[in-house]
C-alpha cells in the first residue's frame, strides 16, 4: 500500500470511529412528514424520541421453539421478548421467579434499583396470564421505561413475573403482546395501564398507529413501529387491506362492542384451486362469516374440523393421524393451499410453507398444517400463525377513534398464479432443515372426533357491527386516516428500510453495490448498566449489530 493510500486509510478509519461514537451519543428526531416523496429512512436512523412523529425498525429473529423475538430495553436493560399478536400484555421474568423455567433465561433484576422503575400499589397489584396451550405466568404489575425498535415509552405498565410454567428458549425472557386493550389482563388490574402498542397509538407517539412484520424461516426479519419496511414492500399499492372484526363485550365487561383480536373474515380456502366456503361454528354473531385470527405467537395453522376435513379431502391418501387433530399427507403431494379474505384476495401457501416434515416411522408421509381444533367459545374458527405470516408482509393498523376501524394489510410474497413447487424443492427444503418428526403413525384409520359446541362467550345483547367506528380505545383522533375503507392512501404511510446499500466506484468508473440487512444488536442480556464493565453494547439509537463497513477499491473509499 503506498503512502497516499495509507493516509486515506487512517483518515477513513478515524472518521468511522468518530462516526460510531457520535451515533452512540446521539438521539434522532424524525421529520413530521411521511417519506414517500423521497428516500426511505435507513435502518438505524429510527427515532428514539417519545415526541410525536416517531417510528423505528428492529431486527426479528426466530427462536428455537419457532416463535419470533425482538431485543428491547426495559430500564436500560436489554431483553429478548417474543412477539405475540394473540395477546396484549408485556411481561418479563424476574429474579423473584426461581423455578428452573425462569432461571434458564435472563431475568429482570429486582435487586437493581432502576431509576425508571415505578411501583404500582407497592407491588401488590397482581396479574395472571394464561395461554391456549395451558401454560401461564403470574406476578405483579409495575411501570418501567420501555424501548422497542428505538421508540421509547416512559411509565409503561408491564408484568413482573414471579411464577411461570412457560418454557422459554433462546434466552427469550418474556412476551411482548401487541393485542387490543380489551384483551389485557394488566389493563383490567391497574388504572391507566394500557398495553405497549395501545400506549403508542393512544398517546399519538407514532407517526401513524401501525406496526409491520416481516418474518423469515432462516434469516433476520424486521419489526417496524409507525412505518412500513419498504425494503420488503416493493409496491405499497399491492397491499390488500382487511377490516378487523369487532366483538360484543364479554359478560358485563362494558356496555359497548369493540375490538378484541387481530381477526378478519375468511371468505374461502382452496387446495389447488378447488375452493371451499368456510362453515363458521357460530354463524349468528358474525353474519355467517368465518373468523380468522392472525397470530405471530402461534407456530402453526389451525382450523375447525368441519373445514379441515374438507381441505384434506383434496389430498389423495391424506389421513388423520392422532387425537390432537394432526393430519398427514404424502410427502410428494403437489398442491397449493390458499386462503381468501374479505372481498376475495387470495394468498397462497406452497408445500414448503405447510409441510412440517416426514414421520420417522413412515417416511413417505409428512405431517402437515393445518391441524384441526375443537370449537372455541370466542367464535374464532381459524388461527393462522407463522406458516401463513411468513408468506406475507403484514401491516397492523390500530384504527383511529371516530374515524377509522383497525385494519390488517397483507402484501403477498407468493405469486398466486405460479406453478406449484416440484417435489425436488420440497425434498431439498426438508433435508436442509432436518425436518424429520420422531413419530410412527398408526397403521389404521382414526375416526373423526365429535364435539358439542359450547356456549358463545360474548354478550350478543350488545351487537357488534362489522367495520364499526368506535369512539374510544383506538388511536387518538388527532391522526388523519390514511387507510379507511372509503379512501385508501397507503402510499402516504411512513416508510423505513431494513436494508442499506454500499456503493463502490472502481478504477474504470463502474459503480458496484452491496446490500446489507439489519441484524440483532450485540448486547449483554439482563445486565443493568454498570454491572458488567466488559459487557458488549450495541450502537445506541441505531439498532444495528453490524460494524461500520469500509471498502477500498482502486483508491476509492465509500463508508
Amino acid at each position: 500500500m503506498n503512502r497516499l493510500a495509507t493516509v486515506v486509510l487512517l483518515l477513513v478509519l478515524n472518521f468511522a470511529l468518530q462516526f460510531k461514537n457520535v451515533l452512540a451519543a446521539s438521539t434522532y428526531n424524525l421529520p413530521s412528514t411521511p417519506l414517500q416523496d423521497g428516500p426511505a429512512l435507513l435502518a438505524g436512523q429510527a427515532s428514539n424520541s417519545t415526541a410525536l412523529n416517531a417510528f423505528g425498525i428492529s431486527p426479528v429473529s426466530i427462536a428455537g421453539d419457532g416463535t419470533y423475538y425482538v431485543v428491547l430495553q426495559a430500564g436500560q436493560i436489554s431483553f429478548r421478548a417474543a412477539l405475540d399478536t394473540g395477546s396484549a400484555d408485556f411481561w418479563l421474568t424476574s429474579t423473584e421467579c426461581t423455578n428452573s423455567t425462569c432461571m434458564s433465561v435472563p431475568r429482570y433484576p429486582l435487586t437493581y434499583a432502576s431509576p425508571t422503575f415505578v411501583s404500582v400499589n407497592n407491588n401488590e397489584t397482581t396479574f395472571t396470564v394464561n395461554y391456549a396451550d395451558g401454560t401461564g405466568a403470574s406476578g405483579f404489575v409495575a411501570r418501567e421505561t420501555v424501548e422497542v425498535a428505538n421508540v421509547t415509552v416512559a411509565n409503561q405498565a408491564f408484568g413482573v413475573v414471579t411464577s411461570s410454567n412457560i418454557t422459554l428458549v433462546s434466552e427469550v425472557s418474556g412476551i411482548l403482546g401487541l393485542g387490543f386493550s380489551r384483551q389485557s389482563e394488566i389493563s383490567a388490574r391497574a388504572a391507566s395501564a394500557t398495553p405497549f402498542f395501545s400506549t403508542l397509538a393512544q398517546q399519538g407517539i407514532l407517526d401513524y398507529p401501525i406496526f409491520g412484520l416481516s418474518l423469515t424461516r432462516n434469516a433476520t426479519g424486521t419489526f417496524t413501529l409507525g412505518a412500513i419496511d419498504v425494503s420488503v414492500v416493493q409496491n405499497v399499492s399491492q397491499v390488500v387491506w382487511n377490516e378487523v372484526v369487532s366483538f360484543s363485550p364479554i359478560g358485563t365487561q362494558t356496555n359497548t362492542s369493540g375490538y378484541f383480536y387481530w381477526a378478519i373474515r375468511m371468505s374461502s380456502f382452496a387446495v389447488n384451486g378447488t375452493q371451499y366456503t368456510p362453515q363458521p361454528t357460530y354463524p349468528g354473531p358474525n353474519d355467517n362469516s368465518s373468523i380468522a385470527l392472525l397470530d405471530v405467537g402461534t407456530t402453526g395453522l389451525y382450523g375447525p374440523y368441519q373445514d379441515v376435513i374438507r381441505l384434506y379431502s383434496s389430498f389423495p391418501s391424506s389421513r388423520l393421524v392422532d387425537e390432537s387433530g394432526q393430519w398427514a399427507v404424502p410427502c410428494d403431494s403437489s398442491a397449493t393451499i390458499s386462503f381468501s379474505f374479505g372481498d376475495g384476495a387470495t394468498f397462497v401457501l406452497e408445500p414448503t410453507d405447510y409441510i412440517i416434515g416426514p414421520a420417522e416411522g413412515n417416511p413417505d408421509l409428512c405431517l402437515s398444517w393445518p391441524k384441526a381444533a375443537p370449537p372455541s367459545t370466542d367464535g374464532v374458527d381459524w388461527l393462522l400463525g407463522t406458516p401463513f405470516l411468513r408468506t406475507v408482509y403484514s401491516i397492523w393498523s390500530y384504527g383511529i377513534d371516530y374515524q377509522e376501524p383497525p385494519m390488517i394489510g397483507l402484501y403477498p410474497y407468493n405469486n398466486a398464479s405460479a406453478p406449484v413447487q416440484p417435489f425436488s424443492v420440497v425434498e431439498s427444503s426438508l433435508s436442509s432443515e432436518s425436518a424429520t418428526v420422531a413419530t410412527t403413525l398408526p397403521n389404521f384409520v382414526l375416526s373423526t372426533p365429535t364435539y358439542t359446541t359450547p356456549p358463545y362467550a360474548f354478550n350478543t345483547s350488545v351487537p357488534a357491527v362489522y367495520g364499526e367506528i368506535v369512539q374510544s380505545e383506538l388511536a387518538t383522533s388527532t391522526y388523519s386516516p390514511l387507510i379507511g375503507t372509503l379512501a385508501v392512501n397507503a402510499t402516504a404511510l411512513p416508510q423505513v428500510t431494513g436494508a442499506y446499500t454500499l456503493f463502490v466506484t472502481n478504477s474504470n468508473g463502474a459503480v458496484m453495490t452491496s446490500t446489507y440487512h439489519i441484524s440483532q444488536p450485540l448486547v449483554t442480556l439482563g445486565v443493568p448498566p454498570g454491572w458488567n464493565s466488559a459487557a458488549s453494547r450495541s450502537i445506541s439509537g441505531v439498532g444495528l449489530a453490524i460494524p461500520i463497513l469500509i471498502t477500498l477499491v482502486a483508491g476509492t473509499w465509500i463508508i
